[in-house]
């Protein structure tokens, strides 16, 4: 395959050795090749760049300044391009991280320190929102989605698994009762959440295809677990959160968590996630390791 940068080194190393089989030996090339090249270079310029003669080669008035510009442009270009090869082999920039709010405060951005000082010439942004952001078109090397997944354009490694539980204070139950049957949360003052979940302010779903839908009512409601989760160690209400948010309050005994005789429903795994359409550069392939690795084999909030 014919590419400009070949026929630029093609043209400029025969204008300086003064033939195309001496710029061919520099470049490793097949003479044949190489005025493959030229001839490409000529074609795509709309100009002669050399007088050829059996003997010798002389530039031509378009040749000349072409040599001049390229004198100037061919170094910054090839900087630049193995700048770019390098940080595929080296982990080197700026990483852009996207994860939802809760789990990136908990369990990404305490692991930051540990991941730059391994890996010292990568500056980490990280992004936390609770929105579907698209990789592509907003520039992120990564992204953390928690659930289930629907892109196909994705490559996804799965880091952890994540359950749903049922929690209150200690004191929130002994004031109301512990519930034994998912029906009986419509007498509890349920904390719900607002993003679009089988968890929302007005039905809590059970099941393993989340077909058992109980009627919730509360005091509060947000959109933000750690939020809803605060106001339950509080003692306000109930709340239906994954393990990764209410874990550290239930070790701590400021939750407790209740079994009933529905399955909690499942949050669907938490992925990392690249894109399709170009293999990740050192800086991501690192990050990618480095979560693996510490979420395996088993996430820290799982006791």
């Amino acid at each position: 395959m014919l590419d400009r940068l070949t026929g630029m080194n093609v043209f400029v190393r025969a204008a300086k050795v003064g033939s195309l089989s001496g710029a061919a030996r520099q470049l490793s090339l097949s003479a044949a090749m190489a005025t493959k090249h030229l001839n490409a270079l000529e074609r795509r310029l709309g100009a002669r760049l050399f007088q050829r003669s059996t003997r010798k080669l002389s530039l031509t008035e378009p040749g000349r300044q072409y040599l001049q510009a390229l004198t100037r442009l061919l170094p910054d270009l090839e900087e630049v391009e193995a700048t770019i090869a390098s940080q595929r082999v080296e982990a080197t920039g700026t990483l852009r991280l996207n994860a939802p709010v809760s789990f990136g405060v908990r369990h990404i951005a305490p692991l930051i320190h540990v991941f730059t000082e391994k890996h010292r010439s990568v500056i980490v942004d990280l992004g936390l929102n609770d929105r579907y952001v698209d990789l592509v078109d907003e520039g992120w090397d990564l992204a953390i989605r928690v659930g289930r997944l629907k892109d196909s354009r994705l490559v996804s490694r799965k880091l952890a698994d994540s359950a749903m539980l049922i929690c209150a204070s200690p004191t929130y139950w002994s004031a109301h009762g512990r519930p034994n049957r998912a029906r009986e949360l419509s007498d509890h003052n349920c904390l719900g959440f607002t993003i679009p979940t089988f968890a929302g302010p007005d039905e809590w779903r059970f099941g393993r295809d989340r077909d058992l839908c109980i009627p919730v009512k509360g005091s509060l409601r947000a959109n933000n677990g750690d939020a809803l989760t605060a106001a339950a160690v509080a003692g306000l209400g109930v709340v239906y959160q994954p393990d990764f948010i209410v874990g550290d309050a239930i070790r701590r005994g400021t939750l407790e968590s209740v079994s009933l005789d529905a399955i909690t429903g499942d949050v669907g795994g938490i992925h990392l996630l690249y894109s399709l359409d170009h293999s990740p550069p050192a800086k991501a392939r690192a990050m990618i390791n480095f979560l693996l690795s510490a979420f395996t084999p088993k996430p820290p909030w799982q006791v």
